[in-house]
């Protein structure tokens, strides 16, 4: 990995001097756009509107347009902001972890110790560790003032840059306002639902399918050219339907709780041995056993011995006639 960027996290009147790394990549396959009758590249050039000229990169500046005036900013301009000179990473302050919204959570960075002993960067790291705290921190990057969270991975702290307040978006939809009323019954097989589901995340079982099937595509055309059947390649696939709202929810979560069930080996009410559940044999434990009829023939008589006189009573009348 590259660093990206160098400078000091602050906090009081300790001082680590660090490295920053983007701690994420993009896996996507890269693709650009082509004339589609013979396939020439198509390229975007920067050109003036008012000279008609293709104007060079180094010749651009930003500008900020009111929609009368156009300010125009040069690299020196910005360059020299107070905020952008500055190369630390200033601590405001230490919360707990748990008040850190997972909606504000946006690029994460991993950051290095960057001088000859790493003491005040793992002082820092079990520090953070010990107190279950996430710190605030503020800094400049790329032109930015940004707001970010410091938190330990493993042995790696890191850095996740958070959303301003004024950017996340107010969750106002009148739909949420209208009054439910939800079943105890509801609430049990809906429990009972996510029980069925429930597991330890493992990040490394799910891929991009998407991607992959986009690399088998391309794979396939420079094999057999652009001649390729894709529905050969992928098969027909079924589109869910996503459209439509379910009336009957009690239906729905039941129907859901017993897909479940069959997709991991298990029958309705029936462990994965074959045996009736633990919880069905409780059931069945309170529930008082059924009376049976008293029996017409003496009490000695078994039960085989009993259906086989019934058995041989039609056949005797039978011979009588």
């Amino acid at each position: 990995m590259r660093a990206i960027w160098k400078g000091a996290l602050t906090f009081g009147l300790v001082n680590v001097p660090v490295k920053v790394y983007s701690a994420t990549e993009d896996h996507d396959v890269s693709l650009h756009q082509v004339h589609a009758a013979d396939g020439g590249r198509i390229r975007y050039q920067r050109i003036c509107e008012i000279d008609g000229e293709v104007v060079p990169y180094a010749e651009i500046d930003k500008a900020y347009d009111d929609g009368e005036r156009t300010v125009v900013l040069t690299s020196d301009d910005l360059a020299s902001l107070p905020s952008e000179r500055t190369r630390e990473i200033e601590v405001v302050e230490f919360v707990p972890s748990e008040q850190i919204d997972l909606l504000t959570l946006d690029r994460a960075y991993y950051l290095e110790p960057d001088s000859a002993s790493p003491k005040a960067y793992v002082l820092l790291r079990k520090t953070l560790e010990q107190t279950d705290r996430t710190a605030v921190v503020r800094f400049s990057l790329r032109q930015k003032t940004r707001l970010a969270a410091l938190r330990v991975r493993g042995d790696v702290l890191v850095l996740q840059t958070l959303l301003w307040a004024d950017e996340v978006r107010e969750a106002a939809f009148p739909g949420l306002d209208a009054p439910v009323k939800i079943s105890e019954k509801e609430l049990e097989l809906s429990a009972s639902l996510v029980e069925s589901f429930s597991s330890d995340f493992d990040p490394g079982e799910f891929v991009d399918e998407y991607q992959k099937e986009l690399r088998t595509l391309i794979d396939a055309k420079l094999e057999q050219g652009d001649a390729l059947d894709t529905s050969e390649t992928f098969g027909e696939r079924e589109e869910a339907d996503t459209g439509g709202e379910v009336i009957d929810l009690m239906a729905a979560l039941r129907a859901s709780v017993e897909r479940s069930r069959a997709a991991r080996g298990e029958a309705a009410g029936t462990s994965d041995t074959g045996k009736p559940s633990a919880s069905d044999e409780k059931k069945s434990a309170k529930k008082p056993a059924a009376k049976k009829p008293a029996a017409k023939t003496p009490a000695a008589t078994s039960d085989g011995a009993t259906a086989s006189a019934k058995k041989s009573a039609p056949a005797k009348k039978a011979k009588a006639s």
